[in-house]
């Protein structure tokens, strides 16, 4: 039988290597597993390994969330705990795992505003996680970062085709009125393109999209809409947090950090510099708090 700390250990290789998680998300998601671990091991009363965790019902992983917040937990906090838990549960069981459902606790909206890296990384990586195979996990994962991360809309990136590869540090996008710009491909943002391509079980050819459903054929913007309004659901992310909004956070950001307004519109695919503009409105002491972090918060 697996001990706890064994599984524990091939959960943080897992998230590090087989689903190429943050250093932050790693080091949260395992913490709150070695946690998790050491409460199971009072709360049944004996040994926890893989039989015991397989076994766990709605009532311990409630009983858990409840003496966590006896050490003042936020809902908040809480929520995300819960997404870590799930993510764990899921790799202990493999596919025969069988999850308890269980609500997540009210969380606080937050502000409509441009949306923090750490929100749209700890969004995507959830998303990821609770994906029902790992492929589709990848391919939402790639999708999220390339919108952040380019700043394309969500139709051009679900537009891409096989005529995009191989990839290389630009993509030649094609967006409203048939017009065609280049915007860079981040190192992170490739990578994780390519590591959604190398699973994917559907062929790659020059006229068919890149990103697939699970049949095979283009993948639904709709279906992207939904995984993401799961997700800042349960970690009390704010509602104006869409896959639309991500393009807009990448906007934000970049000219937080200095980008010009006329460069800003060649990589947003503005018609007009009136569009752009609007950019300009936004809080600049959010933003100087924002842009301390990377651009993307992917490593």
């Amino acid at each position: 039988m697996d001990s706890a700390d064994a599984l524990v250990k091939d959960f943080s290789r897992h998230l590090r290597e087989g689903r190429r998680r943050s250093q932050h998300t790693v080091r949260a998601y395992v913490t709150t597993a070695e946690r998790f671990c050491a409460f199971l091991m009072d709360h049944i009363g004996g040994t926890v390994g893989a039989k015991q965790i397989k076994a766990l019902k709605q009532a311990d992983i409630r009983s858990y969330l409840a003496f966590r917040r006896a050490d003042g937990l936020t809902n908040n906090s809480a929520a995300r705990e819960l997404s870590a838990i799930r993510a764990f549960l899921k790799h202990v069981g493999g596919d025969d795992s069988h999850i308890p459902k269980i609500k997540g606790p009210k969380v606080t909206r937050g502000v409509p505003r441009p949306a923090s890296p750490d929100d749209i990384i700890a969004m995507a990586e959830d998303i990821a996680e609770s994906a029902s195979e790992d492929w589709v996990g990848a391919r939402d994962w790639a999708v999220l970062l390339l919108l952040y991360g380019s700043g394309l809309r969500i139709s051009e990136a679900l537009d891409l085709t096989g005529d995009a590869l191989p990839l290389s540090e630009t993509l030649r996008v094609t967006g409203k009125r048939d017009k065609t710009r280049i915007v860079p491909l981040l190192p992170k943002v490739r990578e994780a393109i390519e590591h959604y391509i190398n699973l994917c079980p559907h062929s790659m050819t020059a006229k068919e999209t890149i990103f697939r459903g699970k049949r095979g054929g283009p993948l639904s913007p709709n279906l992207i809409r939904r995984v993401v309004q799961q997700a800042r659901g349960k970690l009390g992310i704010s509602d104006k947090t869409t896959p639309h909004a991500l393009r807009h956070s990448f906007a934000t950001h970049l000219l937080a950090g200095g980008a010009d307004l006329r460069s800003l519109q060649e990589l947003l695919g503005h018609a007009s510099l009136s569009s752009t503009q609007v950019y300009t409105a936004v809080d600049a002491a959010h933003l100087l708090d924002v842009y301390q972090n990377a651009h993307p918060r992917a490593g």
